[in-house]
């Protein structure tokens, strides 16, 4: 049985003030605008390349789509270039989490099939062969080993072994202190004005740098809005909580359901998705309509980050239906058969952009801007910077 922590962390996500240095005007070899898990990614690869680095974030600490979400490296089910990018991503993660003390585990992902139609995606799926090792089938007892849902029901599943997991108020924060003991400058609270070639304009004075990574995900159009509506990007909202819950035993990975299998390019490929689509459409078009994944981590004081809805828009509302709540938590009490208390709501929020995963492009000479279009900035945002640094993949 897992008994919830429902104590604040509130200290968790706030940096450390070393490396708060404010030295407006110093030379810089790379200067990275935004503080998210793309842009410590990159300051990390330049670190590593003995570059010298400055952040600048406009917040005062990380608020954006790197704390919002579920900590989950989805690595296993992308395809395309997205897929290039999971094998460096993976020895990012791992390689920071060693060096800067946060919480991680390389735990897998399980998947529960409730529906035949679910069954059939992953069965495709798995017997492609395009992973070998990677996802394996599992029978109705091997689910309930590994994740505590009620059994009624429950035909079978999968596991994918290769993917991790880490507490996203934890992981940036703490990536930030340790880049802040390897040099890195931190301009938080510091909102940058404007950009040319070698210099970025800044509230707090002008930096100057031999290259400049602009890496503020869907905030992009606030700088560069030619490049946001080339790529039509525009901002996607969640609906997302955190909930106690006596569950029947620890949820050891994240978990997917058959709403996830809607979402991930590996298995929408399979030509058994169209069925599922249908059945999940006539069953639950209320669901259809929020274009639901239903998904679950568990945070390391026992919590459970459920979620979660898809609306988007050039803007990012601040108001959130009650209805999306509501179709959370009637889900996940009939998924684990257990009663819920609601600790936290908020509103999720990433950059989306029709029929791409991520875009890189360089506006200006020095200039390189990195977006991630869809919803894995954790799982390959800290694989992108191979193809920022010439194409380096240390």
């Amino acid at each position: 049985m897992t008994t919830p922590t429902t104590t604040p962390t509130k200290s968790s996500t706030a940096p450390s003030t070393t490396g708060l240095t404010q030295r407006p005007g110093r030379r810089y070899d790379v200067v990275i605008i935004g503080a998210g898990i793309v842009g410590l990614s990159h300051a990390e690869e330049a670190v590593r390349a003995g570059m010298t680095v400055a952040v600048v974030e406009r917040s005062s600490r990380q608020v954006g789509a790197s704390i919002r979400n579920f900590g989950h490296i989805c690595l296993t089910p992308q395809s395309g270039p997205a897929k290039e990018l999971t094998e460096q991503s993976r020895q990012r993660w791992l390689r920071m989490s060693q060096a800067a003390g946060f919480w991680l585990r390389e735990s897998g992902t399980t998947i529960v099939a409730k529906r035949a139609e679910e069954l059939a995606v992953l069965t495709e799926y798995v017997d492609s062969g395009g992973d070998p090792g990677r996802a394996v089938l599992l029978d109705a007892d091997q689910v309930l080993q590994r994740a505590p849902v009620d059994p009624g029901g429950v035909l079978g599943g999968a596991f994918l072994p290769y993917d991790l997991q880490v507490d996203p108020r934890e992981a940036g924060p703490a990536v930030s202190r340790w880049l802040a003991t390897q040099g890195v400058d931190f301009y938080w609270r510091t909102a940058a004005l404007g950009i040319e070639t070698g210099v970025v304009h800044t509230g707090r004075g002008s930096l100057r740098a031999g290259r400049i990574v602009v890496a503020t995900h869907y905030d992009i159009d606030e700088l560069f809005p030619a490049i946001a509506e080339q790529a039509g990007i525009v901002r996607c909202r969640l609906h997302m909580a955190r909930v106690a819950a006596d569950l029947r035993g620890p949820l050891a990975t994240p978990l997917f359901t058959g709403w996830s299998l809607l979402r991930y390019s590996g298995f929408t490929a399979t030509s058994a998705a169209t069925a599922l689509r249908d059945r999940l459409a006539s069953e639950r078009p209320d669901a259809l309509a929020l274009d639901l994944n239903q998904m679950y981590t568990q945070r390391p004081d026992g919590s459970l980050i459920i979620g979660d809805t898809h609306l988007r828009e050039v803007d990012a509302p601040p108001f959130q239906s009650e209805e999306g709540f509501e179709l959370l938590l009637e889900l996940t009490r009939a998924l684990f058969g257990v009663p819920l208390r609601v600790l936290e709501r908020w509103q999720g929020i990433y950059a989306s952009s029709p029929g791409q995963e991520f875009v890189v492009a360089e506006p200006m000479p020095g200039v390189q801007v990195v977006v991630v279009t869809t919803g894995i900035g954790m799982t390959i945002g800290p694989g992108l910077p191979r193809l920022v640094f010439d194409g380096s993949s240390r």
